[in-house]
């Protein structure tokens, strides 16, 4: 039976975590528009070409928010981080929308990353002399992907540190499909709302030298700046954000580097390589989640298909970077490919806003491995790496390494 005459289940999920699944070259080929079945059992349509990937995630018309009656709920509790009530305070397109990213976004500007770089370098050196410390071998998730990204995002914020197993919970309760229950979900939202108002407050009562001071400082809406309400959903989004893609994709680039030695061997020769080595693990990531959601309140075309208006579509931003039609040898991981129009981040207007910060961080820790730990290898074989399970987002478990 081909694609375009069964619904498949989504995610559809390769043999291996770090392997594409057969799937995703047969839907762009055959059928780029499909009909698929999300983990709620609601009906949505994939598109995995990177042409039709791109123009959707650039149409302004286009919003994220999946709270319309007839939308698809990407889990079965319907709430989540693009229909639960506070995915509404943000604001999803116009002048309102644009407003919010340049007051954010000077905050995640590649100049103050930068700027950054020397106290990150320093974070990940003390987080391998940790993992030296232990022993020949360990998880590299756990001793450096995962606490790096969050006290950077920590630091960013004002919010302390060691707060991040919570930080860490209430992410994943946000991003569920399938791991969590409706009840643990609201609960867990809850505690973190009341915990970012009360650091929303303490901010105020004493501004300190970070985002959320800074955002407060602007003033309300009546000077130009967020309301309370918008600063501590931003303080939340940006929290969950900020660590959880991030310390995943450390995870994964640096399994997919060691997977193929001669990839390691190549970045150790030349390390100025690093750069796009970073942006290549970020198109060749197969296990990169379920995508980005839109909800059609018009008509559009895509691929010569009308989709009708309450159409949800989900666009594969990783099935797009394997398309052939746009990568040379897409099925082969290039260290030193360029140029490299991935979509990892989207495009347009919804953009990723931490791009700048995910990729200092990715190139960071790179560098510091291949300087650090040159003889890094995988404690297993690649094919037996456990995928996350139950999120919207793809990641491993654990990544075994010894040194």
């Amino acid at each position: 039976m081909s694609p375009s005459e069964q619904v498949l289940s989504y995610p559809i999920l390769g043999d291996a975590a770090l392997e594409p699944p057969a799937e995703w070259a047969e839907l762009r080929r055959r059928c780029p528009v499909a009909p698929v079945t999300l983990p709620s059992g609601d009906r949505a349509t994939l598109l995995t070409r990177h042409e039709d990937v791109k123009r959707v995630l650039a149409d302004p018309r286009l919003t994220r928010q999946l709270n319309a009656p007839d939308a698809a709920r990407l889990s079965a509790d319907g709430g989540g981080v693009f229909s639960s009530e506070m995915a509404q305070i943000i604001p999803d397109g116009g002048e309102e929308h644009l407003h919010w990213r340049r007051l954010v976004g000077r905050w995640f500007t590649a100049k103050r990353m930068a700027a950054l770089r020397p106290a990150m370098t320093e974070i990940a050196d003390r987080l391998v002399d940790d993992m030296v410390a232990r022993g020949r071998s360990g998880d590299l998730r756990a001793g450096l992907g995962f606490p790096l990204p969050v006290y950077v995002i920590c630091d960013m914020l004002g919010v302390p540190a060691a707060d991040r197993d919570r930080f860490a919970y209430w992410s994943d309760t946000l991003l569920n499909l399938t791991r969590y229950g409706q009840a643990e979900i609201e609960a867990a939202q809850v505690e973190f709302f009341e915990y970012m108002a009360g650091h929303v407050a303490a901010k105020r009562a004493e501004p300190g030298e970070d985002l959320l001071s800074e955002l407060i400082a602007v003033g309300g809406p009546e000077d130009g700046g967020l309301s309370d309400m918008q600063i501590l959903v931003t303080g939340m989004a940006l929290l969950v954000a900020g660590h959880e893609t991030t310390a995943n994709m450390i995870g994964k680039m640096v399994c997919m580097l060691l997977a193929d030695r001669g990839r390691w061997e190549r970045l150790l020769a030349d390390p100025s390589l690093v750069r796009t080595a970073v942006e290549e693990s970020l198109r060749f990531d197969a296990n990169a989640g379920i995508g980005l959601p839109r909800y059609l309140p018009e008509e559009i075309e895509a691929a010569g298909t009308v989709l009708p208006r309450g159409t949800t579509l989900i666009c594969s931003m990783a099935a797009a970077n394997r398309d052939e039609d746009v990568f040379d040898a897409a099925d082969e991981m290039d260290l030193g490919r360029s140029p490299n129009p991935h979509l990892a981040f989207g495009t347009g207007a919804h953009s990723c806003l931490g791009q700048a910060l995910a990729r200092t961080e990715l190139q960071v820790v790179l560098e510091v491995l291949l300087r650090r730990l040159p003889s890094l290898e995988l404690d297993v074989p690649a094919q037996e790496l456990e995928r996350v399970e139950g999120l919207a987002v793809g990641g491993l478990r654990t990544v075994p390494v010894r040194w």
